[in-house]
């Protein structure tokens, strides 16, 4: 197998034991690094192959969400480059709009701190004190 290259940075963080399917952490995490900004357009995605090896994943379940960004007009394939951040996405002006976007993962952590009985206060403080760390990247 040819190494991979190593200017394609792979920015995924996928959990196979979350109740999200694989493909859909991709879609997810895709559509948020290019709403804010850390994927400028024109930049371009690990190959199909890399994120299946790196992640030890189905190549289709990257396909697929490839392919789905592909058809939302977040990503398009360009020759010889392939996946790239199609023109006109990026940052997004609207800070709703990324709010937006954390929805999914806020409605499971209010579902979870009522669950363990966890007051709204002490969630907040670990939400923050979570923000406030440093990215291990």
């Amino acid at each position: 197998m040819p190494p991979s290259n190593p200017n394609s940075l792979d920015p995924f963080e996928l959990n196979p034991q979350a109740a999200t399917p694989l493909y859909r952490q991709i879609v997810e995490q895709v559509q948020r690094l290019v709403a804010g900004g850390v994927l400028a357009p024109g930049a371009e995605l690990p190959s199909v192959r890399a994120v299946a090896e790196r992640h030890a994943i189905n190549p289709m379940t990257v396909s697929k969400a490839y392919s789905q960004l592909e058809t939302e007009g977040v990503l398009e394939r360009r020759r010889g480059l392939g996946m790239v951040v199609a023109a006109g996405q990026g940052l997004s002006a609207e800070s709703n709009d990324r709010l937006a976007l954390l929805a999914p993962a806020l409605e499971s952590l209010a579902q979870q701190a009522r669950q363990l009985g966890i007051p709204a206060a002490a969630v907040l403080a670990a939400l923050e004190q979570q923000l406030d760390q440093e990215d291990p990247q």
